[in-house]
């Protein structure tokens, strides 16, 4: 062998492991005299390593790592997990409580058998309360129009309908923006002075 022995190689007499491999190992050992003080070094390393105490970390010592380890839990096992914290212990408490929860799906059930029957006028209430809502937001909207840019704006979105709305928004809203863009120039520009 025309070469030092590697770490590996090392550890290998170190362990004591005989073999087919081993041999050359060792004539390379008796024969280069740089590996064989890195051998009597690595073995005055063991000696020392068992020489130190055993020592045995208190009780506590996995909780406190533990406790700074970020966990991953998933999604199903939390949930499980929560549900499980959520029962009762007592067999009456659970029984009270399975009675709850079967009162609640039978009303549940009721709302649902309701609603499937009188879709038609879930359905009509549905669209009344969409229609109000929408012309309550049209009301507020040409309110804020009509107090910021008078009567004649109001009357000019009325013309134009949901476009205009929709156009004066965005209008209103890039104006904001660049009025903010400027003030905040304006007070960038003064604090450099």
């Amino acid at each position: 062998m025309n070469r030092h022995l590697l770490p590996e190689e090392i550890d290998q007499l170190l362990d004591g492991e005989v073999g087919f491999g081993t041999a050359p190992l060792k004539a390379h050992v008796r024969a280069c005299a740089e590996c064989r003080g890195e051998l009597e070094a690595a073995r005055v390393m063991v000696r020392q390593l068992e020489a130190l105490p055993h020592l045995t970390p208190s009780p506590l010592f996995a909780d406190r790592v533990m406790s700074c380890v970020q966990v991953f839990v998933p999604w199903h096992v939390a949930l499980l997990d929560t549900v499980r914290g959520l029962v009762p212990r007592s067999s009456g408490a659970r029984a009270l409580a399975w009675a709850g929860l079967g009162s609640a799906a039978a009303v549940l059930l009721a709302i649902s058998l309701w609603v499937v029957t009188r879709l038609d006028t879930v359905i009509f209430g549905a669209d009344l309360a969409l229609q109000r809502l929408r012309v309550a937001a049209v009301g507020a909207v040409s309110d804020v129009v009509a107090s910021l840019f008078g009567d004649a704006a109001v009357q000019a979105l009325r013309a134009t309908g949901a476009a205009g709305i929709l156009l004066s928004l965005v209008v209103i809203l890039l104006t904001a923006a660049l009025a903010a863009g400027a003030l905040r120039a304006v007070a960038t520009a003064g604090r450099r002075r």
